[in-house]
């Protein structure tokens, strides 16, 4: 099937192009923008779908530095790697931010079904856990089907015992599956501590048949219980569901030899394409944000390496403009220490920042792989909705849409922006796929067509500059509400 995809996104591109060429460019709606900046916008956009080097940043990332979980060697080297490749791509400010990050480490992880019928099972430690004692853990396991039903157990069965979580996520392409069934992999261990558990698997938060299990943080709160917590592949998980179905009592030995060590030192990335108010009072920033560490089964391909070649191309074709079109507002790009285990890297940006929020104009986050853009969305002034539904048309011949909902939060690293009520623009992708790799060992670069990335930078680049480039005045964006 995702072979299929990517045939179907690379002519559908080509099929675009073609009707590019023949009419010299789509004429979008583009009342309320200056005729010469829809121009632009237009041709920026046509020329990123004919081709761009966003991949090539990602394929640069993935096979130089490799994994770069927080803390690590790896994140080091990410860092002094995003330094060089922004200041060789032209940009201006290059420079590193410090972020204190936790650090942790794997290890050597092992699982196994006893009885009654014993089998091998691949798993992975969640991120975070405390290492199983010496030798591992052998125990009965309680199953249970969902976070609420954990929540529910009584103490009585739990106790002495590992309880295993099946819920199962629902595939859906806008990701929202992953909501429902991710806050077991966050709370779990600690619900399944208070009951007297010595352990706790999940199935992995994610929607592929792959015997790949799927990683992810677990929340550690200071003083609260927990225990040694592993997500397992898909079949495994299957495979005992059907043991404990057996009506028969099911043992497990567990063994995760993880490590936490103190914090560490990282760092956020940042570069800059200076529009024609930098240096100046009147100076406004549109911040393209994208995550730069990665979970350590993988490479971070998509997660979040797309992300950083979607930003920093973005920003480099914008730069590279001639000075009679260049946007007045400076565009910001901010490769983030530590999405992945606290948004350390976004909260140091917040909060380093903090006297300069409000002249931040707008942001935008790319976080969620190389599948080709569908919609729009934004959290911006109500009333400058029907001007920027306007602006949103230029993606429209890329088969995007836009929502007037007006509700993103824009995405994780850019959740404390959106908070100081600085306005967001979304590019909302097509998820359907991305939870097949995500967290897992999966997520390397071949799962990535470069011609779905080349639409991506279309919708971002025609978008973004019509935003750093026009008069419309996104703020003040609404403000988040309490569940938000």
């Amino acid at each position: 099937m995702a072979h299929v995809h990517r045939i179907s996104i690379a002519l559908s591109c080509a099929a675009v192009l073609v009707v590019l060429s023949a009419s010299g460019g789509f004429a979008a709606s583009t009342e309320g923008l200056s005729p010469s900046v829809a121009t632009v916008a237009e041709r920026l956009r046509t020329e990123a779908l004919a081709g761009t080097e966003s991949y090539d940043v990602v394929r640069s990332l993935t096979f130089e530095v490799g994994p770069r979980s927080a803390g690590s060697a790896g994140d080091a080297r990410a860092v002094a790697w995003a330094t060089e490749k922004l200041k060789a791509l032209g940009f201006k400010n290059v420079h590193t931010e410090p972020v204190e990050v936790p650090h942790w480490e794997r290890g050597r992880n092992a699982g196994m079904i006893l009885s009654p019928w014993p089998q091998p099972v691949v798993l992975t430690a969640l991120g975070g856990s405390t290492a199983s004692p010496a030798g591992g853990i052998e125990a009965e396991v309680v199953g249970v089907a969902t976070l609420d039903d954990l929540k529910k157990l009584d103490p009585a069965q739990a106790k002495g015992k590992i309880v295993f979580v099946s819920n199962h996520m629902e595939r859906k392409s806008d990701g929202s599956g992953y909501g429902a069934a991710v806050a077991v992999r966050g709370v779990g261990a600690s619900e399944a501590a208070k009951r007297g558990a010595v352990g706790l698997l999940i199935r992995s938060v994610g929607t592929d048949s792959n015997r790949l299990p799927h990683t992810g943080a677990m929340r550690i709160i200071e003083g609260e219980p927990t225990v040694p917590a592993a997500a397992l592949s898909a079949p495994d998980s299957d495979l005992l569901e059907a043991e404990l179905a057996s009506g028969k009592p099911v043992r497990f030995r567990l063994e995760l030899e993880t490590k936490r060590f103190p914090n560490a030192q990282s760092a956020n990335v940042i570069g800059e394409i200076p529009g024609l108010d930098a240096g100046t009072a009147k100076e406004e920033f549109i911040l393209l944000g994208a995550h730069l560490d990665s979970w350590d089964l993988g490479t971070g391909a998509i997660d979040d390496g797309a992300g950083c070649g979607i930003v920093i191309e973005t920003a480099r074709r914008i730069g590279q403009l001639p000075p009679a079109e260049r946007p007045k507002r400076t565009i910001r790009v901010v490769l983030f220490a530590n999405e992945e285990f606290g948004l350390s890297g976004g909260r140091a940006y917040a909060q380093a920042h903090e006297a300069e929020l409000p002249r931040h104009f707008a942001s935008a986050e790319a976080d969620f792989g190389a599948g080709h853009v569908v919609r729009i969305k934004t959290r911006i002034a109500p009333s400058a909705l029907p001007e920027f539904a306007k602006i949103a048309e230029i993606a429209k011949p890329l088969g995007v849409a836009f929502s007037d909902v007006n509700n993103s939060g824009g995405g994780a690293d850019i959740s404390t922006l959106a908070s100081a009520n600085v306005p967001v623009i979304s590019f909302d992708q097509d998820g359907t796929e991305y939870f097949d790799l995500h967290h897992s060992a999966n997520d390397t670069i071949d799962k990535i067509d470069p011609k779905d990335l080349d639409q991506v930078v279309a919708a971002w680049t025609g978008v973004i500059y019509a935003v750093a480039a026009g008069a419309l005045e996104l703020r003040p964006a609404p403000a988040l509400t309490e569940r938000e």
